[in-house]
């Protein structure tokens, strides 16, 4: 039972990670296509790429007792990304207007939709599993 436990972390570690490189790469795409000449949103497509590959790093790289709150943070990250996906899909993002049928917008919000999902998921098992080996009686 404990490396079925230990399998599950490890498929959804390499999903949430695998997620968030895509959303990085995307963003850096983007970027460097032309996203980097608009005022304020290049600026943090840019810097979405450069964090997105920090994250997927450090869920590679976390052991596993430090892995829950990687994984926590990362899901907000894209949470946040995949709102302000919508934001700029429905009212505009600091004057910025994205349209469904854009180059990569709907992968965009599968791979975000994916991550948040995965991550929140690793994020739960890897935090539940620290808490209840703190808790459990020593023999």
């Amino acid at each position: 039972m404990a490396t079925d436990r230990g399998a599950a972390t490890l498929v959804l570690r390499l999903a949430g990670a695998g997620l968030t490189a895509a959303m990085a790469a995307i963003h850096l795409r983007l970027w460097a296509e032309g996203y980097r000449d608009l005022a304020t949103i290049g600026p943090l497509f840019l810097i979405n790429g450069v964090v997105g590959i920090l994250l997927a790093l450090a869920l590679l790289v976390a052991p596993v007792r430090g892995l829950g709150p990687i994984a926590a943070v990362t899901a907000l990250f894209t949470a946040g990304t995949l709102g302000a996906l919508v934001l700029s899909l429905t009212a505009g993002l600091f004057g910025f207007n994205e349209y469904i049928d854009a180059e990569l917008v709907r992968p965009t919000l599968y791979v975000e939709t994916a991550g948040v999902l995965v991550l929140t998921t690793l994020a739960v098992k890897t935090l539940s599993l620290s808490l209840s080996h703190r808790h459990r009686p020593r023999r």
